[in-house]
């Protein structure tokens, strides 16, 4: 992919028909796939699509969820391009409420109560707000009852929180916050709505002076940007504003450097250190969302601008090519392209 891009860089029709050929290459991709399962007993033992007869490829659950967020997005976009047939084809055969029915038979399980949180409850929720912008409801309609089952799992694992994780990694709760927003206020959820901003503010408003102790080996979220552009989602713009000021006090230095300086990524064949490339990516997300909430001419906000171009530059060139990347690195490019 070329690595000509800017801070303006939005999703073109040519960059949307590429990314949708990759998606539909590994959303219904069976092997390998690395699965979140607990087995109670031989019963539990067979191909893991007997459980998820939707979301079986993309190496694992939560990228086949976010596979379907990335075609459902393209194609709401772009419903006139080369693979939209294809995408209509493949959600009229997948997204159905007797298959939906299997993925919720799976969370009843007595050992399933933590399958995938709370990275995919996010992710879910996402894709289920991305289908409600459908003309066509047929899509959403079926997979309704599996969001609403996920928005029951915040709703009773919130409360008992205590802490947030902020890790750079899946059990990043700053992301899953972020995306289950989307889906509360598109689908008219407010008691989860109110639930997340609470929590996110209980987590994260007293934060201060961040030292950025970042990248890890293996992120692919930048801990200290995930839960910057998850209170920017939750809050008024003012309140953000103060917030930031005091949270990432030298941003128009371009300090912490490591925030503006994109990760190297040695080995794209390794899938733990190629969960950088998704820093890059996810780190052009949360920059541009914030930059949207700076005053025009704040210069944090020029600063943050230009961060997301230097990383979206680093990382787009790759999000095709070794597998480890390929099955889920197009979604976060998307994330980033259309902040």
């Amino acid at each position: 992919m070329s690595s000509s891009i800017t801070s303006d860089a939005r999703l073109t029709a040519d960059l949307a028909e590429r990314f949708a050929v990759i998606a539909l290459s590994h959303v219904t991709r069976e092997f390998p796939h690395k699965a979140d399962h607990v087995f109670t007993g031989l019963q539990d033992i067979g191909p893991h699509r007997t459980h998820h007869p939707i979301f079986y490829g993309s190496f694992d659950w939560h990228s086949c969820v976010h596979g379907y967020w990335t075609l459902a997005t393209l194609l709401r976009r772009f419903p006139d391009m080369p693979s939209a047939p294809a995408i209509r084809a493949l959600f009229a055969s997948s997204l159905t409420p007797s298959k939906v029915s299997v993925e919720l038979d799976y969370l009843s399980r007595p050992m399933s109560a933590g399958f995938e949180r709370p990275y995919g409850w996010g992710w879910l929720l996402k894709l289920a707000a991305e289908l409600r912008l459908h003309d066509d409801p047929a899509a959403f309609n079926a997979i309704a009852p599996l969001a609403g089952a996920f928005s029951d799992r915040f709703k009773s694992f919130l409360p008992r929180a205590t802490y947030p994780l902020r890790a750079g990694v899946h059990s990043n709760t700053a992301f899953a916050l972020r995306l289950a927003m989307d889906y509360a206020e598109t689908c008219g959820d407010p008691l989860l709505a109110g639930l997340a901003r609470v929590t996110a503010t209980d987590w994260y408003s007293n934060d201060a002076d961040c030292q950025a102790w970042e990248p890890s080996g293996d992120e692919f979220l930048s801990p200290a940007l995930m839960e910057a552009e998850c209170l920017r989602r939750m809050w008024p713009e003012d309140r953000f504003r103060d917030w930031f000021a005091r949270f990432l006090p030298r941003t128009a230095q371009r300090e912490p450097a490591t925030l503006f300086t994109p990760a190297t990524v040695s080995d794209r064949s390794d899938g733990k250190i190629a969960h950088l490339d998704g820093l890059n990516l996810s780190r052009a997300w949360c920059w541009r969302g914030i930059a949207s909430a700076l005053a025009e001419d704040d210069p944090a906000r020029a600063a943050a601008l230009e961060s997301a171009e230097v990383h979206l530059a680093s990382a787009l060139p790759h999000v095709a090519g070794d597998y480890m990347g390929e099955h889920w690195l197009a979604s976060f490019a998307l994330l980033a392209l259309e902040a």
